[in-house]
């Protein structure tokens, strides 16, 4: 059969096109049937989860930064090539972002990819960043956030928000039962962070001891997100892993 016979029959056209696209699908759908999980299996040392939901105030953090469009320009995604590997680190595991939602992997890098940011600047650097972005990075185009230190943060309704994550599984504890499971899979201090009754003694404690935006005064907007972005990329200890673990995932 001559392909032009194909192209000016509107129905062959149509059926061999449905056949090319089911064909596509099914390679990509059913491999999916015969493994176990996409979810990599990432545990400490002593056998507890690695991955963790975010505290209450990390938590804000990341709605702050949602808040602000902050994914507009900066992705959290380490794709598997070199050049990636050399500029940010390891490679984003899918198991980073379980508990996301939505992810934050983004679409472009006006700014530079964030999924391993956390511990490499100090609070004062992200502070500065901040607020005055070229003060510490004289080509940045990032717009000014000086709102982000005058804003008291708002957290009445953290509970609330933990909630709304639970409901989409990301496990949260509520009752005794929840808050022991919590403690056998992430450990006690884990856990004692996870607890949706106890979440603004655990927000207000952790922003006290962080002190995240240099003023012990007043807790900000600035503490809540600069908390989130020192979180990033830090539950993972990559070198306890042989060399080729994760991809046996892929």
């Amino acid at each position: 059969m001559k392909h032009e016979k194909i192209e000016v029959n509107a129905g062959l056209l149509i059926l061999f096109t449905i056949i090319v696209i089911s064909i596509g699908g099914l390679v990509e759908i059913v491999p999916l049937f015969f493994i176990n999980s996409t979810v990599e299996q990432v545990k400490t040392t002593d056998g507890r989860d690695a991955i963790h939901p975010y505290s209450p105030l990390e938590l804000r953090g990341r709605d702050i930064y949602i808040r602000e469009g902050c994914y507009l320009c900066h992705s959290q995604m380490i794709r598997p090539f070199r050049d990636e590997y050399l500029r940010y680190g390891h490679y984003s595991l899918a198991a980073e972002s379980q508990y996301d939602h939505p992810f934050q992997w983004g679409s472009k890098r006006t700014g530079p990819d964030l999924a391993r940011v956390g511990g490499k600047y100090s609070n004062e650097w992200h502070t500065q960043h901040l607020l005055a972005p070229r003060s510490v990075m004289p080509d940045s185009i990032m717009p000014n956030y000086p709102w982000l230190m005058e804003n008291e943060l708002e957290y009445a309704d953290v509970k609330e928000r933990m909630r709304a994550q639970k409901l989409v599984g990301v496990p949260y504890s509520e009752n005794s039962e929840e808050y022991r499971a919590n403690v056998e899979r992430f450990g006690k201090e884990v856990a004692d962070r996870l607890d949706i009754i106890r979440a603004e003694e655990n927000l207000m404690r952790q922003a006290e001891q962080g002190n995240y935006d240099g003023d012990p005064t007043r807790l900000t907007e600035m503490d809540a997100l600069v908390a989130y972005l020192q979180v990033l990329g830090t539950m993972v200890d990559f070198k306890q892993f042989e060399e080729g673990y994760f991809a046996r995932f892929r």
